[in-house]
């Protein structure tokens, strides 16, 4: 049995009290966490654009480690106060309970053009991965680089709904483990026919990794995350609605990507990038 936590547009706002039970109990661990992620030091910049009023949409870049959708979460919640509401993939509404309601108790919802308006219509800061799952497995030399294959409906809606953009970029999460094939390659030719068999989604192929030494242990690896400007996606007038929405959607691109260059170049110079205990007092700090 499945359950409609995660897509019921009604419940939304007001979830069914077992769900806000289950998320004043993860906000508790989430807040109980804190010691640990300052210990773990995770390189934090941009909390400043963050509007504090929390109408706004997250637009991040997945990785292979998928700590995006903990870390962002987590310290737009610790800088503002405000529960941030992931966009999901439509399969993970239909998982079974308890998944789906734990799911929903972390205030992720499906990624639905109701579901988003909903949201908007209510002030909530939201987070979306235009990329979706593609984005997450890396062939050899995809780390770090977006894959939206001219997805824009996260521009749709914040045009529609005047609602600010927030890039929020993410470097470290691609590297714990390193792709051992590319997608052109024999593996990724026979991975992706394998995908398309199974799910008919070609795009969500697998290529072979590595983490520490031959294992699939992930390597340690500090995370960088940066918060850019706001981008103001009120529509001049005079202006086509499409030709606007392609234009913001070109410029959360942009942004997002100068974001994640200069999230590389900071990592470079870090003698912390790799966890090292010796060099904790070092760690690279936002200016």
């Amino acid at each position: 049995m499945t359950s409609s936590a995660m897509t019921n547009v009604d419940t939304l706002i007001d979830p069914p009290g077992h769900i806000r039970a289950m998320r004043r109990a993860a906000e508790t661990a989430a807040d109980a966490a804190a010691p640990l992620v300052d210990l773990y030091r995770p390189y934090v910049d941009g909390l400043q654009n963050l509007p504090r009023d929390g109408r706004f949409l997250l637009v991040g870049n997945h990785s292979q480690a998928g700590v995006e959708g903990f870390l962002i979460p987590y310290m737009v919640r610790r800088e503002i106060g405000h529960l941030v509401r992931p966009l999901t993939d439509r399969g993970f509404g239909k998982m079974p309970f308890p998944v789906a309601d734990l799911m929903a108790a972390f205030g992720a919802t499906v990624g639905a053009p109701e579901s988003a308006r909903e949201l908007m219509r209510h002030n909530q800061p939201i987070l979306v991965f235009p990329g979706g799952g593609r984005e997450i497995a890396k062939f050899k030399g995809e780390q770090n680089t977006l894959r939206w294959e001219g997805r824009a409906g996260f521009a749709r809606l914040s045009v529609e709904n005047d609602y600010p953009i927030v890039p929020a970029a993410l470097i470290g999460g691609d590297d714990v483990y390193t792709s051992l094939t590319r997608r052109d390659g024999l593996w990724g030719r026979l991975s992706q026919g394998l995908a398309e068999r199974l799910g008919g989604k070609p795009d969500m192929a697998m290529p072979l990794l590595r983490g520490i030494g031959p294992t699939l242990i992930p390597r340690p690896q500090r995370m960088y995350l940066r918060f850019a400007p706001p981008i103001d996606t009120t529509k001049p007038a005079g202006i086509d609605e499409q030709d606007w929405v392609a234009t913001i959607r070109d410029e959360t691109k942009k942004t997002l990507e100068r974001t994640l260059d200069e999230l590389l170049a900071i990592r470079a110079e870090d003698p912390y990038r790799e966890l090292n205990p010796l060099a904790w007092h070092r760690a690279t700090q936002p200016a």
